[in-house]
C-alpha cells in the first residue's frame, strides 16, 4: 500500500520520508517538553485567545505539517491545555484539522499568509468544523505581536535566527509574496 504523503516523491526523498515516519515517535517524545513550555507561556501571556475561541476552546485540532513526520494535537482549553506532537499514523480524533506544508502553516500562525488563498489553491486543507478553524484564525489575527516571533524569542538569539531563516525560505518558495 502506498503512502499518499510519499507517493509523489523521488525514491531518495521517499526513503527519507519513510525513515522520518519510523523516527516520529522518538521525535514527538523529544519535542514534548518544548511544546509544553511554548503553550504554557503563550496561554499565560495571551488569555484573551481563549475568549475569542468561545465554545471551540474545547475543540481538538490537528495541525498537520505534511512535510514533517508528525502532526500537532492542540486543545486550547485553559483548564486542560494540550499541545503535543503525534506521529502521523496516531493522530487523535479531531473536531477540526488543518493540513499544509510547514512553512505555509508558520506564515498562517502569524497572520502573514492569506489563508483563504491557500485554501482555494489547495495548498491548505481543512476538514471538520470550519467554524472552529475560523475562530482559531480570528483569535490568532487579533493577537498583539507575532506568535512565532514570541515563541522564537523564548529560545534567545538561536530561536530568532531559526525563525528568520524559516521566513526567508518561505519568501523564496512563495516568490517573494510573503511579508
Amino acid at each position: 500500500m502506498s503512502d499518499p504523503h510519499t507517493s509523489s516523491l523521488s525514491p531518495a526523498a521517499s526513503g527519507l520520508a519513510r525513515l522520518g515516519a519510523r523516527a516520529a515517535p522518538l521525535v514527538c517524545l523529544l519535542l514534548q517538553p518544548l511544546l509544553e513550555r511554548i503553550v504554557g507561556r503563550i496561554a499565560s501571556r495571551h488569555p484573551e485567545l481563549f475568549d475569542r475561541l468561545g465554545e471551540h476552546c474545547t475543540t481538538d485540532y490537528v495541525i498537520d505539517p505534511l512535510d514533517l513526520p508528525f502532526a500537532l494535537h492542540l486543545r486550547p482549553d485553559p483548564r486542560a491545555l494540550v499541545l503535543r506532537a503525534v506521529p502521523r499514523d496516531r493522530q487523535p480524533a479531531a473536531g477540526a484539522a488543518i493540513r499544509g506544508r510547514f512553512l505555509l502553516l508558520l506564515q498562517l500562525v502569524d497572520a502573514d499568509g492569506d489563508g483563504d488563498a491557500a485554501f482555494f489553491s489547495r495548498d491548505l486543507t481543512i476538514t471538520g468544523s470550519t467554524e472552529a478553524v475560523v475562530r482559531l484564525r480570528n483569535a490568532l489575527d487579533d493577537m498583539e505581536g507575532s506568535l512565532a516571533g514570541e515563541t522564537a524569542a523564548m529560545f534567545g538569539p538561536a530561536g530568532r535566527a531559526v525563525l528568520a531563516q524559516l521566513r526567508r525560505r518561505y519568501e523564496d518558495q512563495a516568490g517573494g509574496i510573503a511579508a
